[in-house]
């Protein structure tokens, strides 16, 4: 047993030496196979115990940082699991690959978390504790965009392909499980916010704990979309599916990577999830995991064969609408919207929200002939501004009685760049600005 000990005090005090070595400025590659060596001998669970006794030997917190960064990089090497068989498979770019990469950064980041909490609790020193605090909440702050980004692309760009094959159970649960672990990261800037207000032992054990519960969240839900869901999407999609995906991702952004440009190829069409066909082939479910071909067994699927555009639906690009369905969301608009043709002509006004009077004998009349002679130069200098592309808004408000009346003017142009017309939003945004606090949806009482 001595003998053990010894042997483990000796690899601890190498990788010491080793991570010193780095603090001195020792290339991080150059000493890659060295930290592996002496890895292979120490649990996982003794590192962050190992960095923590550098933290107490005047490290920074930051240079501790780096150093996690390694050791995580190494002992994910050591590990190699489905989630590296199933990367190393897809080129650059392809949105499972870089889940599969943002994981590998949630990982990091979260056993950071847990490292910093816990160091956090046994630090005596006043200056080192406030170097902590500032790199936990850089930690927490980062791991807050992980549902904006990462869990966000997921839910509104992958979960419809497996909803409409009839795969909502699983969507279902982990969106629960996202939403579990948004909380549990929202509550830790809380906590950090409101850390003056409780005294500093009460405050660390809170934060230790919910750091430690966190942190097991993320690397449950890394598990979880590494060996279940990714290797499920793997299956089901196609490149069709996948390029449609790739071209939205832009607007839910990434978890700290940025992958290159991705195509399948010109001659691969785009497949949103209502152009598929939601019927799994036997080649699919026999691709599935192991656990979601035992879920689904005497479970029969329930395809959504739903057809997305009727007859005599117009394709406004965004979607599909009747002009019966257009007619009601004009209505049902809190705002006034009047369009004014290429010719400076009123061409259509919405109902429902009035705040200036509109009737049918507008239409077809010069904009110019809709104000008093004293303000027709201004309309003049506007429209030609939007027209000569100087100006890209015009925007005013004043009092009517009670109301507040806010009136934005845009210039519309269509996809080769010419100008098509000028858009009038008209609103009384009086309601809006009593607004205090929040009223969530889930606040909703009928």
């Amino acid at each position: 047993m001595t003998e053990l000990l010894n042997t483990r005090e000796y690899k601890k005090e190498q990788l010491k030496k080793l991570l010193l070595r780095i603090h001195e400025g020792e290339s991080v590659e150059k000493l890659k196979e060295e930290f592996r060596q002496v890895l292979s001998g120490i649990s996982p669970l003794e590192i962050p115990l190992i960095e923590q006794e550098l933290v107490k030997e005047g490290i920074s917190a930051k240079d501790i940082a780096k150093m996690c960064d390694l050791h995580v990089e190494l002992f994910r090497e050591a590990v190699k699991g489905t989630d590296e068989l199933e990367e190393k498979d897809l080129p650059d770019g392809h949105p499972l690959k870089t889940l599969y990469q943002e994981n590998k950064e949630i990982m990091k980041d979260s056993e950071m978390l847990n490292l910093y909490a816990r160091t956090l609790a046994t630090t005596k020193d006043e200056r080192m504790r406030k170097e902590i605090l500032g790199v936990l909440e850089e930690i927490v702050s980062n791991l807050r965009k992980v549902g904006f980004t990462h869990y966000n692309r997921e839910e509104m760009l992958t979960f419809p392909y497996i909803e409409r094959r009839g795969l909502t159970a699983i969507a279902t649960v982990l969106w629960t499980k996202h939403d579990e672990i948004r909380f549990m990261i929202k509550y830790l800037a809380e906590l950090l916010r409101k850390r003056v207000e409780m005294p500093w032992e009460e405050f660390v054990e809170r934060f230790k704990n919910k750091a430690g519960e966190a942190a097991f969240a993320l690397s449950d839900m890394v598990f979880r979309e590494n060996n279940i869901y990714y290797p499920t999407l793997k299956a089901l999609l196609s490149e069709g599916e996948w390029k449609a995906i790739r071209m939205q991702e832009g607007e839910y952004g990434y978890y700290k990577v940025n992958p290159p440009a991705w195509d399948p190829g010109e001659d691969v069409k785009p497949l949103h999830p209502w152009e598929i066909n939601p019927e799994l082939s036997v080649e699919q479910l026999l691709g599935l995991p192991k656990e979601v071909q035992e879920a689904l067994k005497g479970q029969p699927l329930e395809f959504d064969r739903s057809e997305l555009k009727r007859d005599g639906d117009i394709d406004l690009g965004t979607g599909y609408v009747s002009v019966e369905e257009l007619k009601a969301i004009f209505e049902a608009l809190p705002v006034d919207v009047t369009f004014i043709d290429k010719d400076d002509r009123v061409r259509f006004f919405s109902p429902g929200e009035r705040i200036f009077a509109r009737s049918l004998s507008v239409l077809g009349r010069p904009v110019q002939l809709c104000h008093p002679p004293k303000s027709v130069h201004i309309v003049n200098k506007i429209l030609k501004a939007f027209k000569e592309g100087r100006k890209e808004e015009a925007t005013f408000w004043l009092r009517l009685g009670p109301k507040y009346v806010y009136i934005k003017y845009v210039p519309l142009f269509n996809e080769k760049g010419e100008y098509i017309g000028t858009l009038e939003m008209t609103m009384d945004i009086a309601p809006y600005k009593e607004i205090e606090g929040e009223k969530r949806l889930l606040d909703w009482r009928d």
